[in-house]
């Protein structure tokens, strides 16, 4: 069911080299970090895999139970009554009714098997894992997994966004947030393989859905992290999200460079939103 790429783990630089990020996201400073052997997901959980794991256990989504989720406004597919309400600092969102990981747009979406899940919170996350006997990957593990042994690097394949002209992830392209203008494919989600795979073989580690991580969050946790398998700081309310997502674009969120990080609540969802998952190690069965 899950396709692994096998990691035998190592050494690596982590954080911003090119000191591009957001104050805020703490992305400094660049430290060493050591990170034993883990398999990972060549890709997020989809669709059809999260779906797998709904009928088979009866679990239902916060999005579900709370009866609506984050939908982006150009994307949204639901009748005007559905929307709920937007938040002034951030009006391309619009809280719609039914949006779910099932109607990812609004309830008259459908989500396609192939798409990366969304409208899953953090919390919704684990159950699957607890499930499929898997876990979310340790923000250390995301971006060593993810930077596919370039060390150093603004993004998964190298320095530059469009080597060759070519797009290499799933991010806005034009005026955001009032114009797409779907230079790479896709408005929002796009299929999983979408793109050519890092040097790992891992798929779409920068774009088209922002990827939970297991770690609580803390802007300065860098500065005094373990050199070896750390694990993120013992409080606080929020959770490490890594990777950007289809709506990221450097007039407002450059967060698709392999360092980038943020963080949200772990009862949040969102339709830019999925996870993939590592396996446990022996000591956590």
């Amino acid at each position: 069911m899950h396709e692994q790429v096998a990691l035998e783990g190592g050494q690596f630089r982590m954080g911003d080299a090119f000191d591009e990020g957001y104050p805020g996201d703490g992305e400094r400073p660049v430290h060493t970090v050591r990170v034993a052997p883990f398999g990972i997901d060549a890709t997020t959980v989809t669709v059809a895999m999260f779906g797998a794991f709904a009928e088979e256990s009866g679990y239902v989504t916060v999005a579900e139970r709370e009866g609506s989720s984050a939908v982006f406004h150009l994307a949204v597919a639901a009748d005007r009554a559905d929307v709920v309400r937007s938040d002034p600092a951030v009006p391309w969102w619009l809280e719609v009714r039914g949006a779910d990981w099932r109607h990812p747009h609004g309830r008259l979406s459908t989500a396609e098997h192939d798409h990366p899940v969304v409208h899953v919170s953090w919390d919704d996350a684990v159950a699957y894992c607890t499930w499929a006997d898997r876990r979310l990957p340790t923000e250390a593990e995301w971006e060593y997994a993810a930077r596919g042994g370039l060390d150093g690097r603004r993004f998964a394949w190298g320095d530059e966004l469009l080597p060759g002209g070519e797009w290499r992830c799933n991010i806005w392209q034009g005026r955001f947030p009032y114009e797409n203008t779907g230079a790479d494919g896709h408005l929002a989600t796009a299929p999983v393989r979408s793109y050519p795979p890092n040097g790992f073989g891992l798929y779409e580690v920068a774009g088209n859905v922002w990827e939970w991580c297991a770690d609580r969050f803390a802007p300065d946790y860098y500065a005094h992290s373990p050199a070896v398998d750390p694990e993120g700081p013992e409080g606080g309310d929020r959770r490490v999200m890594r990777g950007g997502s289809y709506l990221c674009h450097h007039s407002y969120c450059h967060r698709y460079r392999v360092a980038a990080r943020s963080a949200n609540t772990p009862g949040s969802s969102s339709g830019n939103c999925g996870f993939r998952t590592v396996s446990r190690r022996p000591s956590e069965r």
